[in-house]
């Protein structure tokens, strides 16, 4: 029974487990990719290696990231992500800027207050988010179109490579590399570009320092805010063995605390841990939590010698993910690290027909409905 008011990916969870796609960087190492490539005519000059800063792709090399967008959905993916992973100017500076820390200086809120303000890694942040939500949003359309079931796009936003939490100095743990508005800045802008993409969703993903991700919800809610229009907002956290957020130590249970406020269409665990070791903590979440849940596992725990760089096959993650549907855990489901399309059609294939899991009510969906004036 479709109910009026709701989000269109409310009515999919409702309905079945929705699938979410894999592991852009693991599938992009696929293709072989070299430094030149990523490089192109556009950064051949750039001072330091690119080749890990996999975002760029989607401006020197369009056509492998489009294609992979569409293997992931003629996986069978209804959620396929931006490749903006990193695409902050935080981040992005790493790849930029040289590191003060070679020359005896270091990293502190001055020198971020440069980053933030550098027109350069702004304008770069920016381009990189908006085109590759537009290329998203065309092949979703594309498939869309083509399969008749609408596709979703979710803006990924990672968690930056600095930590608001902790020190990374023993000897002055009171010390911060970066100050909570510079993160906030940083995050409005990638968010401000994502959306002038065209980006269903807001992913805030691989959380491993809630207070990097208060960060991104504060910088998300100015965005709404001040713009007048609003998104559904998808959170997913990463933990370690011990089933705590990996900096800011947060458990499950508080982790969902410290977030539950922003309303979010859905909350889960990604990355961090295979699938089997993920099983307590998720279960644990789903207990708790009165949205949809995500459940994106890495393919088992690192291994240089396998061809993606991680131990679980497809049939693995299938049979992984099908025990978390079986246990009523999950509404949405995929695959982080080492999962490549190939991974999401056998975990498609699993799920399909499988229950989603209930939960509470749908008020957070039907508040999505009017809010937008855009």
């Amino acid at each position: 029974m479709t109910r009026a008011g709701l989000h269109p990916l409310q009515e999919i969870l409702l309905q079945r487990i929705a699938i979410i796609d894999g592991a852009m960087g693991t599938t992009i190492r696929t293709y072989g990719m070299t430094e030149a490539d990523i490089r192109g005519q556009r950064f051949r000059d750039a001072p330091k290696d690119l080749l890990n800063n996999g975002d760029i792709f989607s401006l020197t090399r369009p056509d492998i990231i489009c294609d992979i967008h569409r293997r992931f959905l003629e996986a069978g993916a209804d959620i396929i992500e931006t490749n903006t992973f990193g695409a902050t100017s935080i981040s992005q500076s790493e790849f930029f800027v040289d590191d003060p820390r070679e020359h005896g200086g270091r990293k502190d809120p001055e020198f971020y207050q440069k980053i933030i303000d550098d027109s350069f890694l702004g304008d770069l942040a920016w381009e990189i988010n908006e085109q590759s939500a537009r290329q998203c949003r065309e092949w979703a359309d594309r498939v869309a179109n083509a399969t008749s079931r609408q596709r979703f796009v979710a803006g990924a936003i990672g968690p930056l490579t600095v930590s608001l939490s902790n020190s990374p100095d023993a000897e002055d743990p009171g010390f911060r590399v970066v100050a909570f508005d510079q993160v906030k800045a940083a995050y409005v802008q990638q968010v401000r570009a994502l959306i002038a993409g065209g980006v269903d969703l807001l992913l805030v993903e691989t959380i491993f320092d809630s207070l990097n991700a208060k960060a991104a919800l504060v910088a998300i809610r100015e965005v709404f805010d001040q713009d007048g229009k609003e998104l559904p907002i998808m959170l997913s956290a990463a933990v370690g063995r011990g089933g705590e957020t990996m900096i800011s130590a947060q458990t499950v249970q508080a982790f969902w605390t410290a977030v539950e406020h922003a309303k979010p269409l859905s909350v889960g665990l990604n990355c961090s841990l295979g699938p089997d070791l993920m099983y307590p903590f998720l279960e644990e979440l789903s207990g708790r939590a009165n949205v949809a849940i995500s459940a994106y596992p890495n393919a088992g725990l690192p291994n240089p010698l396998s061809p993606t760089g991680f131990d679980l096959e497809p049939k693995d993650m299938a049979r992984y993910l099908s025990e978390f549907a079986h246990g009523g855990l999950i509404n949405i489901a995929g695959g982080c690290c080492g999962n490549t399309p190939e991974h999401i059609a056998a975990i498609a294939k699993a799920l399909d027909g499988q229950p989603p899991r209930e939960f509470g009510s749908v008020s957070v969906a039907e508040s999505y409905a009017g809010k937008s004036k855009a």
